[in-house]
């Protein structure tokens, strides 16, 4: 656990989800509402550096969590999933993690379709 590190030891309360390698909290600053962040317990900077036991583990939350918010929200229809690796990509906390963060419709304009 990094001393600085606002992921690593985390109170139980904020935590609403996890297994043995991972948690999930809803973020602090939400892109919108129910975004939610899937956690890996062992500290490390990135997605990247995680091992495959992590990953799935993250990957089994983010499906619980999925339908959970789903439940909770039947006006979601999609789902932006991913996390940015370094701080040219967006980083800001360097311990890995991965947005889950709900979408409805209306409230992205999608890119036009191109054809090769």
């Amino acid at each position: 656990m990094k001393q600085s590190c606002i992921f690593c030891g985390l109170s139980e309360l904020q935590i609403i989800a996890q297994n043995e390698f991972a948690y999930a909290i809803r973020d602090k600053y939400p892109v919108r509402p129910l975004h939610t962040l899937i956690i890996p317990k062992r500290h490390v900077a990135d997605i990247f550096e995680t091992t495959s036991d992590e990953r799935q583990a993250m990957h089994e939350l983010a499906l619980l969590c999925r339908q959970s918010i789903c439940d909770e929200d039947a006006k979601v229809a999609g789902f932006n999933f991913g996390s940015n690796v370094g701080e040219a990509a967006g980083q800001k906390v360097f311990h890995a993690h991965i947005h889950l963060i709900p979408r409805r419709n209306g409230e992205i304009d999608l890119p036009p379709a191109k054809a090769n």
